[in-house]
């Protein structure tokens, strides 16, 4: 087990970053130069090369490619249902990011908490809707989910953006929650 200030990562061996292939280390020590820290996710997943490869060029696709959805709306998503998912790793790296994209200090504890109460629109709160549904209940999803989102201003592209992003860190919450990923520290202040 890697350790953080004597507080383990990861239950999975953690790799050096100076060991690791050059596109990783590269990508790793970008996101270093970024946010002035390396995010435990990166250092979890290095332990399988071809996986974070993977898992980072999913999420790239859904998280960064300019859509129907803000980049703070694809982060209620991820914080509203990792919180459904009892993801702390995704809860507390999201929702920094969250707090930041949406230059507010409060909506991903809003979000995270009930976000029912929280302080998003009603196209928001239909998006979240959906969003937990697929995330709990995909075999349950119909046509009339459809029509609540299209009332809400959503087409196909943002409905599938919705379902993707629920989908795949369901994926992501499940892998943290496995490896037992811990929070960097430096996440809980972000954005506050």
């Amino acid at each position: 087990m890697s350790t953080v200030a004597s507080f383990p990562i990861s239950r999975f061996p953690v790799p050096e970053i100076k060991d690791l292939p050059e596109d990783i280390r590269t990508r790793i020590l970008a996101v270093q130069e970024k946010s002035g820290f390396v995010p435990n996710v990166f250092l979890v997943l290095a332990h399988r090369p071809d996986e974070f490869r993977a898992f980072f060029a999913y999420h790239d696709a859904l998280m960064d490619t300019p859509g129907a959805l803000s980049k703070a709306e694809r982060e209620m998503i991820v914080v509203a249902t990792s919180n459904a998912n009892q993801c702390q790793y995704c809860v507390v790296a999201h929702g920094a990011i969250l707090r930041i994209r949406a230059k507010n200090p409060l909506v991903a504890d809003q979000v995270a908490v009930n976000f029912h109460k929280a302080d998003i629109t009603p196209r928001q709160m239909a998006m979240l809707d959906f969003a937990m549904k697929v995330s709990a209940q995909a075999w349950a999803v119909g046509d009339a989910d459809f029509d609540v989102l299209r009332q809400h201003g959503f087409d196909m592209e943002g409905i599938w953006d919705i379902a993707g992003i629920a989908a795949f860190f369901g994926l992501s919450n499940r892998m943290a929650n496995v490896t037992s990923m811990r929070p960097n520290d430096e996440f809980y202040a972000l954005g506050r």
